[in-house]
């Protein structure tokens, strides 16, 4: 087998699945089946793809044999491996979660098929080699989320939606207006041959401008300040499933795209580009840890954390040493997993109390201890405790800070890290821990729960493993934050060691 096939095989998967799962639309049995074993299949194939990429260096397939670049390519580097294998699991966590837990009309109003729409879309901006092609890709993902979030049609919904679209068009028509000057600057799309032609433009001060767009456009997909409103009106909305995948995987597209496009492309301003990406991480991070503080309802809660999260991986960019690059990489591994985990544990909360407000909530440690410890072992990661995922992820990008003498930025990621921590213990206090309230709620019948239990549980051992073998963790983000310190090794790559 041509080892380059593997790089198609995540976007293919999905595609391929979810048309069968559009004919088999009536079929609810058939389509729970092939969301179960498509998105397992996405796993097995975003293995392979990591472990050859670490074998085998950057993976190129030229789409219909056409050389880049001219034609279309998918390219898969360590960091698009990384990437793609995240998507992977929670993809697969998503899928096995909603056996239990999608109701039939939504099945019938095409659930799986959207689903395997949207991991399409994510793997195919992972593994894009072309800018307008990853515009392409973030489309689809965009009309897949979108469908999804309206599914049950309530008025919560609507509104969020609303929001959740219309900031998202306007970063679609920011992200295409800065294609186009691009592409007049230098006559190509494909972004190995645009990093090598970049150089030679003589007006700078243009590149310039057009880098702005593109970091306005992707830092509203990554939900970065200002204008990360939309993502807490909206993820709190629809089906826990739903929520929790958004949360894991949407607005790390726009994180990965600020990575790939700031350290291959846009890489000659360096000193002004991410200065700029500096007060983002700091007032993302800062606005984000300040709304949970403010929020009474644990989706809410976890919804603005993962604005204050996406601080923390933008940090890593923006201080652009090995070390700061490598704790980016590293945290984005760790909060992909942890935050999928909260919602679906939060999607647990509400089967068996029927409420997600805190004041609604109560004695769940008394009575349901396993479920207790769920939630412990992702919030604490989440708030950097160690020895848990989440506390090598924060302690890198400190260090990297210290190392830089970055002390006001490493000031406040301390400080938000505390006020994670408050959050945390709010919903442990509170849903957990105190007594349940007078008078006690109707609490509906939970069913049985061994598969969402098992889910979730599986997540939680991967939180604690990626804590306690940190340093082969270590050392993967280490190889993918040195290829992204080299962008000649992707260039050479898709155009040829003779590119120079």
């Amino acid at each position: 087998m041509d080892l380059t096939l593997l790089v198609a095989l995540p976007v293919i998967l999905p595609l391929l699945f979810g048309a069968v799962s559009l004919v088999m639309l009536n079929n609810h049995n058939v389509q729970r089946w092939l969301g179960a074993i498509g998105t397992a299949s996405i796993l097995i194939a975003a293995c392979a793809l990591l472990w050859q990429c670490r074998e085998q260096g950057i993976l190129v397939l030229e789409v219909g044999s056409w050389p880049a670049p001219f034609g279309i390519v998918l390219v898969a580097d360590l960091l698009a491996a990384i990437m793609v294998l995240l998507a992977a699991i929670t993809g697969f966590a998503t899928a096995l979660y909603s056996l239990k837990t999608v109701r039939k009309r939504f099945e019938r109003f095409g659930y799986y098929p959207l689903l395997h729409l949207l991991l399409a879309g994510v793997n195919g901006a992972f593994l894009t080699g072309d800018i307008f092609n990853l515009y392409v890709w973030f489309e689809v993902l965009l009309v897949a989320s979108f469908a999804l979030l309206i599914q049950g049609g309530e008025r919560a919904q609507m509104e969020g939606a609303i929001k959740y679209v219309t900031l998202n068009l306007l970063s679609s028509a920011l992200f295409l207006t800065a294609i186009g000057l691009l592409y007049g600057l230098v006559g190509s799309l494909n972004m190995a041959d645009i990093a090598q032609r970049l150089t030679q433009v003589e007006d700078q001060g243009m590149v310039t401008v057009v880098a702005m767009l593109f970091l306005i456009a992707f830092s509203i997909k990554a939900a970065a300040f200002p204008l990360f409103f939309w993502l807490p009106a909206s993820y709190h909305t629809p089906q826990v499933a739903v929520s929790a995948i958004f949360a894991g995987l949407l607005t790390k597209v726009g994180v990965y795209a600020l990575y790939r496009v700031f350290t291959l492309i846009f890489n000659a301003e360096v000193e002004f580009t991410h200065n700029i990406l500096l007060w983002m991480a700091v007032l993302t991070m800062l606005t984000g840890v300040l709304g949970a503080a403010a929020q009474f309802e644990v989706r809410r809660i976890l919804s603005f954390h993962i604005i204050s999260q996406i601080g923390y991986m933008m940090l890593g960019l923006a201080l652009y040493t090995p070390l700061a690059l490598i704790g980016g990489v590293f945290y984005i591994m760790h909060h992909i997993i942890v935050k999928a985990n909260l919602f679906l544990v939060a999607g647990l909360i509400y089967r068996l109390r029927g409420s997600f407000e805190l004041k609604r909530l109560g004695g769940l440690y008394k009575d349901h201890p396993g479920l207790a410890v769920l939630f412990l072992i992702p919030a604490l990661s989440l708030a950097g405790v160690p020895p848990l995922s989440g506390f090598f992820a924060k302690f890198i990008l400190i260090k990297a800070g210290v190392e830089v003498h970055a002390w006001w930025a490493v000031g406040i990621a301390l400080l938000v890290g505390l006020l994670t921590l408050y959050s945390m213990i709010k919903i442990w206090n509170e849903a957990f821990w105190k007594a349940v309230p007078e008078p006690a709620p109707a609490i509906p019948a939970p069913g049985r729960n061994g598969l969402l239990y098992w889910i979730t549980g599986s997540l939680a051992a991967m939180t604690i493993a990626i804590g306690i073998f940190a340093e082969p963790i270590y050392q993967l983000a280490q190889q993918a934050a040195a290829q992204l310190l080299n962008p000649q090794l992707y260039i050479n790559a898709v155009l040829g060691a003779d590119s120079l």
